[in-house]
């Protein structure tokens, strides 16, 4: 038995410590939030026709647990991980995390975990600030259970080698007056070790016309990103280019 367990610690010693892989260029992250139905019944769809990956980031705020003709149910969610798409943690109430106590967001936290759990969906990696609001309590909690990437907002891509991952942030953020002009814009800066981070809503999103993307615009943007021959992932796909942690 000590033999054995000398012959494992050598092993831990010696193995060494994989590299984070550069980031190539015209890598873009693609992240959808709110849990709007039309992630399922039209983006989906979509990505799989373009062969896109994607993170869907979930909440049970506003009126999801009522409103099942604009909001996700639980079965559509587990269908999207099932496409291969990723499930990332919104919180329960979409509240915003300034507000809360640590106690709060924790709760909310482990609510969106539990229901992953509970529909066969793996526990998140993935987090999105609710309203992008952030601050120091809410990277600490986040980072102790394990999460590696957290969305914010901003308006610039995001740098694996220098930016925190738990506060990632998006070079685009689609609104009903976006332009393709921004759109093209953003993407360009996948370049450099940076990689661009895509923010949509509901494609369209009629509970919350401030935030929503006209289909037929969605459709000229994702066009846009295969003609650039952009590779269009999850935000958990990131890991591999971010430096190995400290002990």
């Amino acid at each position: 038995m000590m033999r054995l367990l000398a012959g494992a610690i050598l092993w831990v010693l010696t193995f060494p410590v994989r590299a984070a892989e550069p980031v190539p260029d015209r890598l873009v992250a693609l992240t959808f939030d709110d849990s709007v139905v039309s992630h399922a019944t039209f983006v989906a769809p979509l990505l799989k026709k373009y062969g896109f990956g994607a993170t869907f980031f979930i909440t049970e705020g506003f009126e999801f647990t009522t409103d099942k003709q604009h909001y996700l149910t639980w079965e559509q969610i587990r269908e999207l991980h099932a496409a291969g798409f990723e499930i990332g943690n919104h919180t329960r109430r979409h509240t915003a995390v300034p507000r809360q106590t640590p106690e709060q967001l924790l709760a909310d936290v482990e609510h969106i975990e539990r229901q992953c759990a509970a529909h066969g969906i793996p526990r998140p990696t993935s987090f999105c600030y609710p309203g992008y609001q952030t601050n120091a309590a809410a990277v600490k909690l986040l980072r102790e259970r394990g999460y590696r990437f957290a969305r914010a907002g901003g308006a610039r891509a995001f740098d694996p080698a220098a930016d925190e991952p738990l506060l990632m942030p998006q070079a685009f953020d689609g609104k009903p007056d976006s332009t393709m002009e921004q759109f093209k814009a953003a993407v360009a800066q996948a370049r450099d070790g940076k990689v661009v981070v895509l923010t949509f809503h509901g494609i369209p999103d009629l509970k919350h016309p401030w935030v929503n993307t006209d289909p037929a615009k969605f459709e000229r943007y994702l066009a846009h990103l295969k003609e650039q021959g952009c590779r269009v992932v999850a935000v958990r796909e990131l890991a591999r280019h971010l430096q190995p942690r400290s002990p």
